[in-house]
């Protein structure tokens, strides 16, 4: 199984052989055994970020017709006009096939598949404003990591709530830099919803030759492994900022996927999730990647940095700031210890100085693992 862009309009010509251990191949060599068939479903993207903005690339590829639409107008007029933006994503230009306007009628009228591309505390907001207009059946494909803080509900739980007809929920989750997939560099992933059906058309939805869909039942898993990651990369990028070194921030990556394990096992998630592409592989990329938001949020808090500071200075939401207070609730309402997240949440929102939260954890008393 071959997995790769190729020249001309999907990009680079490199190949992957994942089936035999991820060896790569030169172009000239490359037998491309992954085929590319047309999707005919209209497809609607809720979100004119830095995911919605890949996927729809990703969507267009495939055959699909899609439409975007976006919460703030004067947004999404200019990225119609310009195709073009560069508060979210510098250097991405949306594909022509791409329809964007800011009447939601127009984007979900007619559609089959509509992808959530709206950050998790503002779901609920957002798609109050536009439930009306989505179709009787369709299904909602969610690429949103966290947890509500007012109800601790899921994404998939919001979006049921709010919207009634539809005909289920998809998480769409695994580690995607989004400036990797503006490229078109490798990526894989994890459909996941309660219908197995549900998770496999998800998965034809987004199969193109860079990125690599598996599917899950395990749809608490996949939220919460997405959600709590961001925690933890919080607390890896103070490990950058600190300047403590590999060792520890390792560390806090593995016991960062035990806390979560013991928080999605207490849930009723299936352990095997924390230990593949949706958990383990996108922890280890929201920690390690300099284009991560959480952890380079993290990085400026253990510089020295307080957080109303670097929140004003970005224009991106950093999903695991606002998760870590779900996150806090969850650990205590299912009597789970999770004391990484405990500290991230006291540098956050309790004044902890992040050296003195280190402290803390390396006094610990220990255990086994």
């Amino acid at each position: 199984m071959y997995l790769g862009t190729r020249f001309g309009s999907e990009g680079l010509g490199w190949a992957i052989d994942l089936g035999s251990g991820g060896v790569p191949c030169r172009p000239d060599q490359q037998v491309l055994v992954h085929r590319i068939q047309t999707v005919n479903d209209r497809i609607g993207i809720v979100g004119d970020g830095q995911m919605g903005l890949v996927l729809a690339d990703a969507l267009v590829q495939r055959g699909a017709e899609v439409s975007m639409w976006g919460p703030f107008p004067e947004t999404v007029e200019r990225l119609a006009s310009t195709r073009e933006n560069p508060d979210r994503l510098s250097g991405f230009r949306l594909p022509e096939g791409v329809r964007v306007s800011s009447d939601q009628k127009t984007v979900l009228a007619g559609t089959t598949v509509i992808i959530n591309a709206i950050p998790s505390q503002f779901i609920r907001s957002v798609w109050n404003r536009i439930a009306g207009e989505v179709p009787e059946g369709c299904a909602i494909v969610n690429v949103a990591k966290g947890i509500e803080n007012d109800t601790l509900a899921r994404p998939s739980e919001v979006l049921l709530e709010v919207v009634p007809q539809i005909s289920g929920v998809c998480a769409l989750s695994g580690p995607t830099i989004a400036t990797e997939l503006a490229t078109r560099l490798p990526a894989v992933m994890v459909s996941a919803a309660e219908q197995a059906t549900l998770a496999e058309t998800v998965q034809s939805c987004f199969d193109v030759s860079w990125m690599r869909v598996y599917t899950s039942t395990d749809l608490i898993g996949v939220e919460l492994a997405g959600a709590c990651k961001n925690v933890i990369a919080l607390a890896a990028g103070m490990c950058d900022g600190l300047s403590i070194g590999d060792n520890a921030k390792s560390a806090v990556l593995a016991r960062g996927l035990a806390e979560i394990t013991r928080l999605g096992e207490a849930m009723g998630a299936q352990m095997d999730t924390f230990f593949g592409v949706a958990g383990v592989g996108d922890l280890a990329t929201t920690c390690f990647s300099p284009h991560g938001r959480n952890r380079s949020c993290g990085e400026a808090l253990g510089a020295g940095m307080s957080l109303s500071e670097y929140e004003a200075s970005t224009s991106s939401v950093v999903e695991g700031v606002a998760t870590s207070r779900s996150i806090r609730s969850l650990a205590k309402k299912h009597d789970v210890e999770m004391p990484i997240a405990e500290t991230v949440y006291d540098v956050l929102f309790n004044g902890l100085d992040p050296l003195q939260g280190v402290s803390q954890l390396m006094q610990r008393e220990s255990g086994r693992e």
